[in-house]
C-alpha cells in the first residue's frame, strides 16, 4: 500500500564502533598508603569488575558496531510525507510543520533501539523506491506493501501494521460508482498513486477505465472533490483520514488484496540490518508502542496537517 515519495530529513543515532574504556586503581591504592601487594590485589579486583561490566554491555555495543548503514552512526530513512496517518506534516499552533505519523514514530523507535541517529529523507513515493534501489538510504518507510515485484530492489521486514485497500468516490456518486463493474468503463476516470499498490489494483480491477496516475494522494483527493475524477483506489486508513476533513468523500467498498499489511523496505542484501529491524518491530508491537504510535498519528491526522513536500525554506508549499 503506498504512495509517493518525498524527501526529508530527521535524525537518529547509530554507534558503529563503540569502545569501552577502563580505568586503573593502582594510583589510588598507592595514595591510600596500601602496600604494593595490596595495590596489585585491589587493581586486579577492580580490573575484574570492569571486565564484567564491559562484558555486560558488550552485546549491545557489538550489535550496533556490526550494523552497516549508508552513513556511520545514522539510520537513514526515505519517506513520502503525503500519506496520513502513516507520514505527514502536523501543523503546530505557530504554523510550523513537523513530520509526524506512525511510520515516523516507528522509525525513531527503531533508531533509538539500535543506538543510531535518525535521518529522514523526504521524497515522492517513486523516490522512496529509487532511493532504496540505488542503496542511498537504509530504509524506506511509506506504507509499503511487501509486493513480490519490489523484492528485486529491496528486502522487506516483517509486517508492522495490517490495513486494507478501498474504492473511494464522493457521496453524490456513491450510487453510481459502487462496484468494479460500474467503474470499468472507458468513460469513467479512476485515480491511483504513481508506483503504488493502488495503481496495480486499478489496473487489475478496472483495466478498461480511464486510469489517471497522480504523484500524491492529495492530488487524487483534490480531483475527486472537484468532480474531475469519478473514483479512486486509496489505502483504507488513509481514506478514512481524509474523510474526517472532507466528509463528502465516500468509501464505497473494500478492495481484495493478498498483502494487506505494511512492511519496511530495507536496503537489499543488508541481512544484519534486516534482522535488527525485525527485532525492533517485534519489540515495538510487544511493548505496546506500535499501538500507541497508531493512536497518536490518527489523532494528529484529524487536526491541521499538510501532505506533500516542503519548499526550500522548510515551509508548506502554497
Amino acid at each position: 500500500m503506498k504512495k509517493k515519495i518525498l524527501a526529508l530529513g530527521i535524525t537518529m543515532c547509530m554507534a558503529a564502533s563503540l569502545a569501552a574504556c577502563g580505568g586503573s586503581s593502582s594510583e589510588t591504592a598507592s595514595e591510600a598508603g596500601t602496600t604494593t601487594a595490596e595495590a596489585k590485589t585491589e587493581a586486579a579486583s577492580q580490573s575484574e569488575a570492569e571486565d564484567k561490566g564491559e562484558e555486560a554491555s558488550a552485546p549491545e555495543e557489538t550489535a550496533a558496531a556490526e550494523l552497516q548503514t549508508v552513513a556511520a552512526g545514522k539510520l537513514t530513512v526515505a519517506t513520502s510525507p503525503d500519506f496520513a496517518p502513516y507520514e505527514f506534516y502536523a501543523i503546530g499552533e505557530d504554523g510550523t510543520p513537523a513530520l509526524a505519523g506512525f511510520d515516523m514514530a516507528l522509525a525513531q523507535y527503531i533508531a533509538d533501539d539500535l543506538g543510531l541517529e535518525l535521518e529522514v529523507v523526504t521524497v515522492d513515493f517513486d523516490g522512496v523506491l529509487s532511493e532504496l534501489q540505488t542503496k542511498s538510504v537504509d530504509l524506506g518507510m511509506a506504507g509499503l506493501s511487501p509486493d513480490p515485484k519490489r523484492e528485486g530492489i529491496m528486502d522487506f521486514s516483517d509486517l508492522y501494521y495490517i490495513g486494507g485497500q478501498s474504492l473511494v468516490t464522493v457521496k453524490a456518486n456513491a450510487d453510481t460508482y459502487n462496484s468494479f463493474e460500474s467503474i470499468n468503463k472507458p468513460e469513467v476516470s479512476v485515480g491511483a498513486q504513481i508506483g503504488s499498490i493502488q495503481m496495480d489494483l486499478a489496473t487489475a480491477n478496472s483495466p478498461d477505465a480511464d486510469i489517471v496516475a497522480l504523484p500524491k494522494v492529495t492530488d487524487i483527493i483534490a480531483e475527486l472533490l472537484a468532480g474531475k475524477m469519478d473514483a479512486a483506489y486509496i489505502e483504507t486508513d488513509v481514506a478514512k483520514s481524509y474523510q474526517k476533513n472532507y466528509p463528502e468523500l465516500e468509501i464505497i467498498m473494500e478492495v481484495p488484496y493478498d498483502q494487506e499489511g505494511s512492511a519496511i523496505g530495507v536496503c537489499k542484501g543488508n541481512e544484519g540490518l534486516l534482522a535488527a529491524v525485525n527485532a525492533s518491530i517485534a519489540k515495538a508491537i510487544e511493548d505496546g508502542s506500535m499501538e500507541k504510535f497508531i493512536a497518536e498519528a490518527n489523532e494528529l491526522a484529524s487536526g491541521e496537517k499538510y501532505e506533500g513536500l516542503l519548499d526550500g525554506n522548510g515551509q508548506v508549499q502554497q
